[in-house]
Parts: C-alpha cells; structure tokens; sequence
C-alpha cells in the first residue's frame, strides 16, 4: 500500500514538473524578429551643420514635388508708393456745375441778342435794358469761366481739356473706371512726368493692374506731403475711398533679376523663402527678397540666378518637414 502512495505521489510530481517546463518553455522557439530598420530622414545636416532636405525621386513623386527652372527678367525702374482711390462725386457735381454755367450763359446771350435786334429795329427796347441784357451776359461768361478754372485747378489740365469730358465721368461713376491719386514718398523726387505705373489693393500686391498717368496732382497731400500723380485705371473695380498700392514708372536703367513664381515662395516668421534643387535629391531652403511683384510672380535681384531650379509646388510640404523636424530635436 505505501509503495502504491508512493508511486501516486511520484506521479504527480513528475506531472506537475512537466506542466510546469511546457508553461515556460513554449513548444517550438519564437523566431527573433529581425531589428526594423531605421527610416532616414528627409532632414540631413552637412559637414558644416547647415541642414538640407533629401528626397529620392519616388519620394518627390509621392509629396508632389515639382521643380522649374528660374527665367531672367527685366522691367523698368519704379518707385513704390501708396495712395487712394478718389471720390468722383467732387468731379461730377463740378461737371454739372460748369453744364448749368454753360446752360446759363447761353440763354442770357440769346435774350441780349433778341433785346439788341428790337433795339436796332427802334422797337420799344430802351438801352438801359439791352445794357441790363449785356450785364447778365457778362456774369455768366465769369461764372462759367470760374467754374472751368474750378474744375482746371482740382484736377489738372489733362482731365479739365477733356474731349470727352462727360464720358469720362459717367464711367467714374458708374465704377467701369476709377481715378487714383498716387503719392511718391518723401524724399523721393520725379522730375518728369511718369510714362506710367501699375495699382492694385493695399492687402493683395500681387494683382496690379496697368493705370494711365494723366498729370500732376495740383495740391499735397496732408500727410505723405510727397508728389503726387493722378492714374486712370480701366477694367478693374476700384471702390472711392480705397487704399492702393502703386508702381510709378520712371525713367532710368531697367531692374534685372530673375522671375520667382509665387508657387514657389514660403513664409516663415516674417521673411520669404524658396526651396533651391541643388542636385537630383538634394533641396536647400534660402532666404530671399522680393523686389517687384510682376504678373505670374516676383522679381528677385539678388541671390537667385537663371537656370537655378526651384520647387514650384509643394514647397509648404518641404518646410513642415523641416519645421517638425527642428521640433523633434528640442
């Protein structure tokens, strides 16, 4: 009976043991996984610490990356200035003003005419009354002639000898054209009159339009105190009272630089950057100045040169990964 305990218990642990081995060491080894290799970074840091992005060309297809080489430009010299859009309420009740003085004089000459054909008739016309004709005459020539001075003295000699005066205010009026004055800093000076210029909104620089020049301002401004010039802008919408801005053309040596797409620019803490491609991977972020604002884009004249390419799209990408990165370092 003992030997047959004793055989129980031995049983039993060796049963337990071997439950036991099998719970730790599981039937068959677990295969190691191999170490994941570590994904580079699109940042890279050079010999000189200065930091670039890399992007092999499978890369740059997925993010959309595309590249443009730069184009050399030249435009004419400008002054940057700012000014207004001009109410055309002043110019219109003018024009009326001189339309009533016109209307006016007109029929006081034919009522002197008809008094001084009675007269010479020897009618019941005395000369007191043909001189009273003469008198009312007199003053509306000077009340028509005030009126035009009036009008010579607000708004210069181009819009005063108007061929098409009525015309040109109906179409301030009804906004197919607006009249800007545009005023040169101070200290800047033009000697001759501008062979032109290009205007848009204060908060939209990009969307200048052509304007015409059509002379000098006849008075200052109160507070740029600078020259001033009045343009015609046609074909764009200019609502009176509204800031601009303005590219005054002046005589001189043309700018040359290269044109900068507006694709291209990044803005980071103030300043303007472009991402330059400095080989098939490589891409460098660099600082640039934007000099003139042109139709598809910027003049920039120092720094970039023609034939660099640049990206064109994508660009804000390149830059978050670069800012993430400056973040994941800190």
């Amino acid at each position: 009976m003992r030997n047959i305990i004793l055989g129980i218990v031995i049983g039993l642990a060796i049963g337990i043991g071997g439950a036991w081995l099998v719970l730790k060491h599981p039937e068959g080894k677990e295969e190691k996984k191999p170490e994941e290799k570590k994904e580079e970074s699109i940042v890279q840091h050079g010999t000189n610490g200065e930091v670039f992005l890399k992007l092999n060309k499978e890369a740059q297809e997925h993010s959309g990356i595309k590249v443009a080489a730069l184009e050399a430009v030249e435009t004419k010299p400008e002054i940057k200035a700012y000014g207004r859009v001009l109410d055309p309420s002043i110019l219109a009740t003018q024009f009326v003003d001189i339309g009533t003085a016109q209307a006016a004089l007109a029929a006081s000459r034919k009522e002197h005419e008809r008094l001084k054909a009675l007269n010479a008739q020897n009618q019941n016309v005395s000369a007191r009354s043909l001189e009273a004709a003469e008198a009312i005459v007199k003053r509306d020539e000077i009340a028509l002639d005030a009126a035009r001075a009036k009008l010579k003295l607000t708004w210069g000699e181009t819009i005063a000898s108007s061929k098409d005066l009525a015309g040109f205010v109906d179409s301030l009026v009804s906004l197919r054209a607006a009249l800007v004055r545009i005023d040169v800093p101070l200290g800047e000076s033009i000697n001759v009159l501008p062979s032109g210029g290009r205007i848009g909104p204060v908060n939209a620089e990009t969307n200048l339009v052509d304007a015409k020049v059509l002379g000098i301002a006849t008075s200052a401004d109160l507070q740029s105190q600078g020259q001033g010039f009045l343009f015609l802008v046609e074909g764009a919408r200019f609502l009176p009272g509204a800031s601009v801005i303005g590219y005054v053309q002046i005589p001189g040596e043309s700018r040359k630089g290269v044109l900068l797409p507006a694709s291209a620019i990044v803005r980071y803490e103030g300043e303007a950057f472009v991402y330059v491609q400095e080989s098939d991977e490589k891409f460098v972020r660099e600082e640039v100045k934007l000099d003139t604002p042109l139709k598809n884009g910027w003049l920039v004249a120092d720094g970039l040169k023609a034939g660099e390419k640049v990206v064109v799209s994508a660009a804000q990408q390149l830059l978050s990964e670069e800012l993430k990165s400056h973040m994941g370092e800190e």
